[in-house]
């Protein structure tokens, strides 16, 4: 079974044979697809999964708060499987390929006091931005 399954089990989610498939498809390290490229993976394991399926299942993963949802400007959302872990992420901005990074501090404490206007941070997400090895190549 896999983690992601797993964790939604604890909801006590009901796993159908669909919301199965989308979960297994969301698995693996890096994993941050577009609703269109987790219908493209999970129609190769159930072609009769439908796209209103997938979109529906995606806004039940976040609301849970199983996965991500990530808004990048210009781009689709993605959906990141990786709730359970904090981590930043990597973009190209060439190609979109997006990756995990973890950083080896917390970056809550990088916000000097007078800089947080009285706001109480409980949370960070940082994103690098940058050029991958293929996009950096082709350039």
């Amino acid at each position: 079974m896999s983690d992601l399954v797993t964790r939604l089990r604890r909801h006590n989610w009901r796993i159908t044979p669909q919301r199965r498939v989308i979960a297994e498809t969301l698995e693996g390290s890096h994993v941050h697809y577009t609703a269109d490229e987790v219908l493209e993976r999970a129609c190769e394991r159930m072609p009769e999964i439908s796209r209103a399926t997938v979109y529906n299942t995606l806004n039940e993963m976040v609301a849970l708060g199983e996965v991500i949802e990530l808004s990048l400007q210009g781009r689709s959302k993605r959906y990141d499987p990786n709730a359970d872990h904090d981590h930043h992420h990597l973009i190209c901005d060439g190609c979109g390929l997006m990756k995990d990074v973890h950083a080896v501090a917390d970056p809550i404490e990088w916000l000097p006091g007078d800089e947080r206007h009285g706001f109480t941070v409980t949370s960070a997400a940082v994103t690098y931005r940058g050029l991958c090895p293929d996009c950096r190549a082709a350039a």
